[in-house]
C-alpha cells in the first residue's frame, strides 16, 4: 500500500555517534507508529520512525532514539555500510544513463541511446545481444518528453506484465486457482500481494531479477489463493512447485535496495557539470 502524506511526515536529517563512528540517519514522524522502528531504505539510508510529537512521551524522541540505536550498534552499522557498497556498486554501473548499465531479467544490459529512425513522439526499447554484453537499445524520439527512467519503467513493466502472466499461466493450473485481477505496480516495500477476492499485485521491478525469483513470488501469491495465510500447509504448497523458493526469496532481500535503485542515474566518472571545453 502507498504511505500517505498526511499520516507521515518529512524525513528530518540527524544523526548519532556509535562508537567512533558518527552515522546520519532520517527521523520519520508517523500517526501510525506506536513505537521506534528502524528501517535501511535504499534511497533514504537509515531511517527512524517513531509517533508523532503530540503523542505522549514523543516530543523529544532523540535521547530515545540514541540508546535504541546503541544497543544495536552491530546491526546498524552492519546495514549502512552494505548500503553503501551497494551504493558505490551501483555509481559503477552507471543506471539510467548512456552508457550506463542495468538488470533486466537477472543479467545487466548496458544502455545505449540512438535517435530514432522515424519522428515522432514515443521512443522505443529494444534489447538485442552484443558480443562483449546485452544492450537495451533506446531509441529517442525527437519529441520525447519523459526523462530516460521513465522510458525504461514503462518498457519493463510491459515485459513485467509478459513474464508475470506466462508464470501464472504456467503454475496456476497446477495450483487450481485462477486469479480474479492481476496488477503490475511498483510498491516500495512489497514484490507481491494476494487479496481474498483473487486480486494478485506484483511489482514490475520482479522483470529485473532472475526469472527463478519473479516465477517464487508469482507461486508465493498463487499459493495465498488456496491457503491464505503462511502456516505449514502454505509453505509446503510454494515448496512443491518451487523447490528453490528459500534461495530465490534470499535473492530478492539481498537484492531489494539495487532493484528498487537500479533506474537511478548517475554521471559518469570524471564528468563534471561545466561544459565549456578546455
Amino acid at each position: 500500500m502507498g504511505r500517505s502524506e498526511a499520516a507521515d511526515s518529512e524525513l528530518v536529517p540527524n544523526q548519532v555517534r556509535l562508537g567512533p563512528r558518527t552515522v546520519e540517519y532520517r527521523l520519520r514522524r508517523s500517526a501510525r507508529s506506536r513505537g521506534l522502528r528502524v528501517t535501511i531504505d535504499g534511497r533514504d539510508g537509515l531511517v527512524v520512525s517513531v509517533p508523532p510529537a503530540t503523542r505522549r512521551g514523543w516530543t523529544r524522541p532523540e535521547p530515545r532514539i540514541e540508546t535504541f540505536l546503541r544497543e544495536r550498534q552491530a546491526w546498524v552499522l552492519r546495514h549502512v555500510d552494505a548500503l553503501a557498497r551497494e551504493r558505490d556498486a551501483a555509481r559503477a554501473r552507471g543506471g539510467a544513463r548512456d552508457g550506463g548499465r542495468i538488470p533486466y531479467r537477472g543479467e545487466l544490459h548496458r544502455i545505449r541511446i540512438v535517435p530514432a529512425a522515424i519522428r515522432g513522439r514515443r521512443s522505443m526499447v529494444e534489447r538485442a545481444g552484443g558480443d562483449d554484453e546485452d544492450e537495451l537499445i533506446v531509441s529517442l524520439a525527437t519529441g520525447e518528453r519523459r526523462p530516460l527512467d521513465r522510458i525504461l519503467a514503462a518498457w519493463f513493466r510491459d515485459r513485467a506484465a509478459e513474464a508475470i502472466d506466462a508464470a501464472v499461466a504456467a503454475y496456476a493450473p497446477a495450483l487450481r486457482v485462477q486469479p480474479a485481477v492481476i496488477d503490475i505496480r511498483d510498491p516500495a516495500t512489497r514484490w507481491g500481494s494476494a487479496s481474498r477476492k483473487g486480486r494478485l499485485m506484483f511489482s514490475w521491478r520482479l522483470v529485473l531479477a532472475p526469472p527463478g525469483a519473479l516465477e517464487t513470488v508469482v507461486v508465493h501469491e498463487l499459493a495465498h489463493l488456496r491457503v491464505f495465510g503462511h502456516g505449514p500447509a502454505f509453505w509446503a504448497l510454494v515448496a512443491a512447485r518451487r523447490p528453490s523458493h528459500l534461495a530465490d526469496r534470499a535473492w530478492l532481500r539481498r537484492n531489494s535496495h539495487a532493484l528498487h535503485g537500479a533506474l537511478e542515474a548517475f554521471p559518469e566518472q570524471g564528468a563534471t557539470s561545466d561544459a565549456r571545453g578546455a
